[in-house]
């Protein structure tokens, strides 16, 4: 029977985009883009809240942090799940892997630009 699940090429294929999962910059710029959004994703890197405790600290309604958990949700930076009465909300680390993924491809060419100016700077104070 586990093997009928696991040679199931729906779930193959459910199982393979997982893995492959990339979540584009710009979406998760978007995300990050708004301050509220930012504080929510700083209270999640602390440990699961509720919708209600992200809420709180922004002096915001539950509809307004649902929306704005949407949005980290879309971008793949949030996972809600639903526990009895409550929405409970949790970081999804795969998304910020990709955004840090992006930003080193980056740092390695502004390093290189930023030790060639060091560079031209101390040659031309030698002068």
């Amino acid at each position: 029977m586990l093997n009928q699940k696991v040679d199931n090429c729906s779930l193959a294929v459910i199982l393979n985009c997982m893995v492959e999962y990339r979540v584009e910059p710009d979406v998760l710029f978007k995300a990050l883009a708004d301050k509220s959004r930012r504080q929510m994703v700083e209270s999640l890197s602390r440990g699961e809240r509720t919708v209600g405790e992200l809420a709180q600290p922004l002096a915001m309604t539950l509809a307004g942090a649902s929306k704005h958990i949407g949005i980290l949700e879309e971008a793949g930076l949030v996972r809600r799940e639903k526990r009895g009465r409550q929405r409970i909300c949790r970081l999804d680390p795969s998304a910020m892997y990709a955004l840090r993924d992006w930003v080193e491809r980056y740092s390695a060419f502004w390093d290189a630009r930023l030790d060639a100016l060091d560079k031209a700077l101390k040659e031309d104070g030698d002068e």
